[in-house]
């Protein structure tokens, strides 16, 4: 049988599937179609301080080859997750991380030292990098000097495995991706969704409420594919992949180290940045 376990940091996953945030919910949902012990890991949506009702509809649109959202980190909280989510969930057979996001670097701080007391979480994924809030998100991930100080702030007080998770929209996200592994980082996460827009022609006004939303889907691939290449010939931390494949083909999945070809919305692959992932190759299929 092919071994194929991957390592981030010093969390062992029994292959290098996992679900990306915010499109599996706390994983429950789906408990009763998949068997979740399959994955690698599961990557919860985004936890913030406070209960979020998210923003105003419509917050969704349907866009030719993927969709924007906005849906703006609506969830219950950090203190309603650890004492009504995380008992339903713990008994997961597989890695579980929570996605943590903030306003504020003190309020990233409070999530994550709040996360970090649950045993059966080995880690967190800082979302630095979401389009669809007013306030922190991608605010604090698109400018170097910004992402490593939220990232210094909570390495300071979360001593699991810290992964961070980069916004494509940005200059150079090989600046940022190093910015933080300075900072602390034991892994990185990319990408999250590309800024955009779309409008209703015939009422000539925007089809979200917050005018631009987060685009996701086939689309996104080739940008993906390109940040992911770009931030593991930069790092020497693992890098999880991920957008632009939202149905994934079973029988095209291989070890990342053999395998440029998938990059899943839905569904993230790791890829590790040792010395086998300073081979992978200058263009993909």
């Amino acid at each position: 049988m092919i071994n194929l376990s991957t390592q981030i940091h010093n969390i062992t996953l029994k292959n290098p599937v996992m679900t990306a945030s915010g499109t599996f919910g706390y994983g429950e949902e789906f408990a009763d179609f998949i068997d979740l012990g399959r994955l690698g890991g599961i990557v919860v949506k985004g936890t913030t301080g406070q209960r979020r009702q998210g923003n105003a509809y419509p917050r969704m649109a349907e866009t030719p080859a993927g969709m924007l959202n906005a849906v703006g980190l609506q969830n219950v909280g950090v203190d309603t997750f650890c004492a009504e989510v995380y008992p339903r969930i713990k008994h997961f057979d597989t890695n579980i991380f929570v996605n943590v996001s903030g306003s504020s670097i003190e309020e990233y701080c409070d999530v994550a030292a709040k996360i970090d007391a649950l045993d059966a979480i080995p880690g967190i994924e800082l979302n630095i990098s979401c389009p669809n809030v007013k306030q922190g998100g991608m605010g604090f991930g698109t400018r170097p000097e910004m992402a490593a100080q939220v990232v210094e702030a909570v390495r300071r007080i979360y001593h699991k495995t810290l992964v961070v998770k980069l916004t494509p929209n940005v200059t150079s996200i090989v600046d940022i991706a190093k910015a933080v592994e300075s900072a602390g980082a034991d892994a990185l996460s990319l990408i999250n969704t590309l800024l955009g827009m779309a409008v209703d022609v015939e009422r000539r006004r925007p089809m979200l409420s917050t005018v631009t939303g987060g685009l996701s889907g086939p689309c996104v691939k080739p940008v993906a594919v390109r940040c992911v290449w770009q931030v593991a010939h930069a790092v020497q931390i693992p890098v999880i992949g991920m957008g632009g494949r939202p149905v994934p083909r079973p029988s095209k999945w291989a070890p990342p180290t053999s395998s440029t070809r998938a990059l899943p919305c839905r569904l993230s692959r790791v890829w590790r940045t040792t010395a086998a992932a300073t081979t992978l190759p200058t263009s993909t299929r």
